[in-house]
């Protein structure tokens, strides 16, 4: 990527920020945006931490509440934080197992950022006695970040 192209100024990229904010009743991926990194050459982690995620039961519609954490290593793009926000909440009134929720929080990142490494976890808050921590990770194929994917799955321990 040129200089040039690295320069791109964010509020060309972005449609979110500044304007009035409306909430999605209904899943909504479309919703996310982003923007160029700055530093693509350099391999840095960003994490998100979004406390208040809320989903639906898909059987008995009750709600789900969550942490959802994002961790993820960019390439070219990066997620806008408001667009997230929005995104996240757009889940309120869908209806997916734990399990779903982060697998597809995981590929819809995948689509908009392509990046190098992303991993999500659920940490979802007990029903019936029992919490359920679902995890999904990506790492780009035929790279290191393969490597570390299957490195960080299979030795994952949530209760270090």
């Amino acid at each position: 990527m040129t200089n040039e192209q690295l320069n791109i100024e964010p509020e060309k990229e972005l449609t979110l920020l500044g304007g009035s904010t409306q909430y999605k009743q209904e899943y909504a991926p479309e919703i996310l945006e982003a923007f160029t990194n700055k530093h693509p050459d350099n391999d840095y982690w960003v994490q998100f931490n979004c406390p208040e995620f809320t989903s639906l039961c898909p059987i008995t519609e009750q709600p789900d509440f969550a942490t959802i954490r994002i961790d993820y290593i960019p390439d070219i793009k990066m997620v806008e934080s408001k667009s997230l926000k929005l995104y996240l909440f757009s889940f309120r009134n869908h209806g997916a197992f734990h399990e779903d929720c982060v697998n597809i929080i995981m590929k819809d990142l995948i689509r908009l950022m392509d990046p190098k490494y992303i991993e999500v976890t659920g940490i979802f808050t007990p029903r019936g006695g029992i919490s359920i921590y679902p995890y999904c990770n990506f790492g780009r194929p035929g790279t290191k970040y393969e490597k570390l994917a299957e490195k960080r799955l299979f030795k994952r321990n949530l209760n270090k």
